[in-house]
């Protein structure tokens, strides 16, 4: 008989070790199948939007400085609502585009969603394709001052994938759904 995977972890309790207005570091207490107790260390941050923005057969990208891995990334428009709110996952993604590259979607349409470093992390993504783009003025966050906004061709877009250019795993998890979802009409 195989093991119920979906309770293949018990948790016993949990305490909040540390706390920020962006995440919460949870240690829980657990019971492996085995019955064997051990600690289960995790952050917990609440849901993200990512929208592909799409327009002349390629992808409008922003560019900033990722303190964590000391380097600059080329993405799709992501982000969260400030102190730990949740949302609405559409709304979010609408107010993220507008405030990183101020543009408006005249279509949103929902790709999927989408979990990230799930060893370490409850934080999971909703994908949206943005379309019928009418462009203004962005409004960064003070946290994202140095954020540059660019159009790429598709075909530029995958030589920077190909190249390492372009090396974070929520673009890449939300492209190759885009890819897998085929041609897709928003």
């Amino acid at each position: 008989m195989e093991p119920d995977v979906k309770h293949a972890i018990r948790q016993i309790s949990t305490k909040v070790v540390y706390e920020s207005p962006y995440m919460r570091l949870r240690e829980d207490r657990i019971v492996r199948l085995d019955g064997c107790e051990g600690v289960y260390s995790y952050v917990d941050k609440p849901d993200f939007a990512l929208v592909i923005a799409v327009e002349n057969d390629g992808f409008h990208l922003v560019e900033q400085y990722r303190y964590p891995v000391r380097a600059r990334s080329w993405e799709f428009v992501q982000g969260a609502l400030p102190g730990l709110a949740t949302g609405d996952p559409e709304a979010v993604a609408r107010q993220e585009l507008h405030e990183e590259t101020g543009i408006t979607a005249g279509a949103m349409g929902h790709l999927g969603r989408l979990n990230c470093a799930t060893g370490m992390s409850s934080q999971g993504f909703d994908v949206f394709v943005a379309s019928q783009l009418t462009h203004g003025e962005a409004r960064p966050e003070a946290e994202e001052q140095d954020l540059r906004r660019q159009w790429f061709s598709r075909a530029e877009f995958e030589r920077m994938v190909r190249d390492g250019v372009v090396t974070d795993d929520s673009t890449l998890a939300a492209y190759a759904l885009f890819l897998l979802r085929g041609p897709f009409v928003v």
